[in-house]
């Protein structure tokens, strides 16, 4: 019996810490820096002309800086995004193929918009469906929004509807579309904000639509277009998108996203008063938030974070960790302060299938919580043996005696 208690000993003390921490905030702890914490100073945003505007963190979607951010506008050309975004959904859903030969209608017809963008196509035409993108997307055709809108959808209309389902979707819950191509209209509007969760969207989940917004021109039917977005020239900056808006009620605005580092930074200008308006300000936006703050990696997709007991498997002991890389901003002071915990649900007890989740890791700075990430098995852990079990189970009524 003596040799009994002597070998779980080990298991008391070990579970003895897991069962006083459940629910407390520090089974585990890391700091990310051996650096001394230094005070965390911040300037101020920089106040822009814009009607409203805002400046995200693509992978963390910390909003960094803003100014009537969920205020409703016209989005003009903005719109394109959603079009872009619901066409490159039905690809990738396969519902369209971008080999597919678009037949363009009398009601796509260039002609349709003689004082706005187009893209010169014709009546009757056959044009590749990603000559349709590129002149949606790089030339901002009026002409293009319209004949992927009846490729994808068989009307504007039906089309319209598939934005505003994919809107809702996305969390945009301040926006209304009324056309494919963002053209003045009183049911047409949406927030900086909500433009912001959709260059998100769009970078996240369509890799192969979203390199097109950094082509620089593009040319159809002879006639040889650039890109709009005049910070794609810009060698100061690594800008890869987005798209330009333009009309006389809605002003000019600008959708942008840049890259330093593990960084990307996505900021949205809306009613400025001219085109060198909106890439200034633009531009002061993403160089404000490259220069004070940052996004670190605390944890990478299947890196094991602490090897913790469960109960009635085969095996004592499970390799816990994360399955998704996980992303925190804070300002470039705070990030020698972050600190890391670990927090169980519960007892872990077999069976436990990988990948299933068991806890979470909680990310602070001066014991204040800025991200969280969930705590999955690294591996899984099957029942044990009815005899492995039983012994378990002793070991548990035991150890009861000791809390």
């Amino acid at each position: 019996m003596l040799s009994f208690f002597k070998g779980i000993l080990p298991l008391m003390e070990k579970t003895t810490r897991f069962l006083s921490l459940v629910g407390a905030t520090a089974l585990y702890s890391l700091s990310f820096s051996a650096f001394a914490a230094m005070p965390t100073v911040v300037p101020d945003a920089p106040t822009l002309s814009a009607k409203g505007y805002v400046l995200m963190d693509y992978n963390t979607g910390k909003i960094l800086v803003e100014k009537d951010a969920n205020e409703k506008l016209n989005p003009a050309s903005l719109t394109k995004l959603m079009t872009s975004y619901v066409a490159g959904q039905e690809m990738k859903q396969g519902n369209i193929n971008a080999k597919d030969l678009v037949v363009i209608s009398r009601n796509a017809w260039a002609k349709n918009f003689p004082d706005s963008s187009k893209m010169f196509i014709e009546v009757g035409s056959e044009v590749p469906l990603m000559d349709l993108f590129r002149g949606l997307i790089i030339q901002s055709g009026n002409d293009a929004s319209v004949a992927i809108a009846e490729h994808v959808a068989g009307s504007e209309q039906s089309f319209v509807s598939l934005m505003n389902s994919w809107a809702k979707k996305l969390g945009m819950n301040n926006s209304n579309f009324a056309n494919p191509h963002g053209l003045d209209n009183d049911d047409l509007y949406t927030t900086p904000y909500d433009i912001a969760l959709l260059g998100q969207a769009l970078i996240r989940d369509l890799p192969s639509i979203y390199p097109l917004y950094s082509e620089k021109s593009f040319t159809y039917n002879n006639i040889t277009q650039r890109n709009r977005n005049g910070l794609l020239y810009d060698p100061s900056m690594n800008v890869d998108g987005m798209k330009t808006g333009y009309t006389s009620g809605a002003g000019y605005s600008l959708t942008s996203s840049a890259t330093e580092g593990d960084m990307r930074l996505i900021a949205v200008v809306m009613g400025t008063k001219s085109t060198k308006t909106r890439e200034i300000e633009s531009k002061q936006l993403l160089n404000y938030g490259f220069r004070f703050f940052e996004t670190v990696t605390p944890h990478k997709a299947g890196d094991e974070i602490i090897t913790e007991q469960v109960w009635f498997g085969d095996k004592d002991q499970i390799k816990l960790g994360v399955d998704k890389t996980s992303y925190v901003t804070l300002s470039r002071n705070d990030t020698k302060k972050l600190t890391a915990s670990v927090e169980l649900n519960s007892e872990l007890e077999a069976p436990i299938t990988k990948g299933q989740q068991v806890g979470e890791i909680i990310y602070s700075v001066d014991d204040k919580q800025v991200g969280k990430q969930p705590l999955v098995a690294l591996e899984p852990v099957e029942q044990g043996s009815f005899f492995s079990r039983l012994i378990d189970q002793v070991k548990k009524f035991v150890m009861s005696f000791f809390k």
